[in-house]
Protein backbone atom coordinates (compact mmCIF):
# COMPACT_ATOMS: atom_id res chain seq x y z
CA UNK A 1 0.00 0.00 0.00
CA UNK A 2 2.64 2.43 0.74
CA UNK A 3 4.35 1.51 -2.60
CA UNK A 4 1.12 2.85 -4.65
CA UNK A 5 0.96 6.16 -2.51
CA UNK A 6 4.64 7.34 -3.05
CA UNK A 7 3.79 6.58 -6.79
CA UNK A 8 0.91 8.23 -6.61
CA UNK A 9 2.41 10.98 -5.05
CA UNK A 10 5.49 10.88 -7.34
CA UNK A 11 3.19 10.86 -10.48
CA UNK A 12 0.88 14.27 -8.76
CA UNK A 13 4.55 15.87 -8.18
CA UNK A 14 5.73 15.57 -11.83
CA UNK A 15 2.33 16.79 -13.54
CA UNK A 16 2.32 19.84 -10.46
CA UNK A 17 6.06 20.64 -12.32
CA UNK A 18 5.00 20.33 -15.73
CA UNK A 19 2.12 22.56 -15.46
CA UNK A 20 4.43 25.82 -14.00
CA UNK A 21 4.84 28.52 -16.46
CA UNK A 22 8.38 28.14 -18.71
CA UNK A 23 10.96 31.05 -18.25
CA UNK A 24 11.27 33.43 -20.92
CA UNK A 25 13.42 32.88 -23.45
CA UNK A 26 16.63 34.55 -24.35
CA UNK A 27 15.84 37.33 -26.92
CA UNK A 28 18.70 37.06 -29.85
CA UNK A 29 18.70 39.60 -32.20
CA UNK A 30 22.07 40.71 -34.78
CA UNK A 31 23.41 43.81 -34.88
CA UNK A 32 25.22 45.63 -37.41
CA UNK A 33 26.86 48.94 -37.22
CA UNK A 34 26.35 50.48 -40.88
CA UNK A 35 27.93 53.59 -40.02
CA UNK A 36 31.61 55.10 -40.43
CA UNK A 37 31.96 54.99 -36.78
CA UNK A 38 32.83 53.21 -34.24
CA UNK A 39 30.05 52.07 -31.41
CA UNK A 40 32.17 52.12 -28.37
CA UNK A 41 28.89 51.61 -26.35
CA UNK A 42 25.38 49.69 -26.25
CA UNK A 43 22.29 50.19 -23.98
CA UNK A 44 18.94 48.25 -23.85
CA UNK A 45 16.07 48.18 -21.68
CA UNK A 46 12.69 47.35 -22.42
CA UNK A 47 10.20 49.81 -23.62
CA UNK A 48 9.01 51.72 -20.09
CA UNK A 49 11.73 51.15 -17.77
CA UNK A 50 13.34 54.43 -16.60
CA UNK A 51 16.86 53.34 -16.47
CA UNK A 52 19.64 51.82 -18.81
CA UNK A 53 21.19 48.20 -18.19
CA UNK A 54 24.52 48.08 -18.47
CA UNK A 55 26.64 48.80 -21.60
CA UNK A 56 25.93 45.49 -23.41
CA UNK A 57 29.66 45.96 -25.03
CA UNK A 58 31.27 45.92 -21.98
CA UNK A 59 34.90 46.39 -23.27
CA UNK A 60 34.52 45.77 -26.82
CA UNK A 61 33.12 47.90 -29.79
CA UNK A 62 31.71 47.05 -32.59
CA UNK A 63 33.63 48.79 -35.65
CA UNK A 64 31.68 50.08 -38.66
CA UNK A 65 30.84 47.26 -40.86
CA UNK A 66 30.66 44.85 -38.16
CA UNK A 67 28.17 42.57 -36.35
CA UNK A 68 27.66 40.61 -33.73
CA UNK A 69 24.90 38.76 -32.02
CA UNK A 70 23.48 40.20 -29.12
CA UNK A 71 21.37 37.84 -26.29
CA UNK A 72 19.46 39.40 -23.73
CA UNK A 73 18.88 36.75 -21.21
CA UNK A 74 17.08 39.22 -18.84
CA UNK A 75 14.21 36.85 -18.27
CA UNK A 76 11.68 39.70 -19.47
CA UNK A 77 8.87 38.72 -21.78
CA UNK A 78 9.00 41.54 -23.46
CA UNK A 79 9.99 42.59 -27.15
CA UNK A 80 9.56 46.31 -27.31
CA UNK A 81 13.48 48.08 -26.17
CA UNK A 82 15.18 51.12 -26.22
CA UNK A 83 18.17 51.41 -27.47
CA UNK A 84 21.54 53.79 -27.16
CA UNK A 85 24.03 53.76 -29.47
CA UNK A 86 27.31 56.22 -28.42
CA UNK A 87 29.78 56.10 -30.35
CA UNK A 88 33.67 57.09 -29.85
CA UNK A 89 34.63 60.73 -28.93
CA UNK A 90 36.20 61.16 -32.53
CA UNK A 91 33.36 60.50 -34.62
CA UNK A 92 30.76 62.99 -35.83
CA UNK A 93 27.30 61.38 -35.32
CA UNK A 94 25.71 62.42 -32.01
CA UNK A 95 24.65 59.60 -29.29
CA UNK A 96 21.08 57.70 -31.27
CA UNK A 97 18.53 56.58 -29.35
CA UNK A 98 15.45 54.69 -30.57
CA UNK A 99 12.76 51.84 -30.02
CA UNK A 100 12.02 48.93 -32.11
CA UNK A 101 9.92 45.32 -31.36
CA UNK A 102 13.43 43.10 -31.71
CA UNK A 103 11.48 39.80 -31.54
CA UNK A 104 9.51 40.57 -35.10
CA UNK A 105 12.84 42.18 -36.75
CA UNK A 106 15.74 39.83 -35.69
CA UNK A 107 18.42 42.33 -36.17
CA UNK A 108 18.97 45.93 -36.40
CA UNK A 109 21.30 47.98 -38.62
CA UNK A 110 22.44 51.16 -37.33
CA UNK A 111 23.14 54.06 -39.98
CA UNK A 112 24.36 57.60 -40.43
Amino acid sequence: MNKVFVSAAAIVAGAIVSITPAHAEDLVFMLTNSTNSTLERFYTSPSGVDDWEDDVFGQDVLEPGESIKITIADGRRVCNYDMRFEFTEDSNLDTTEDTQDLCKTGSYTIHE
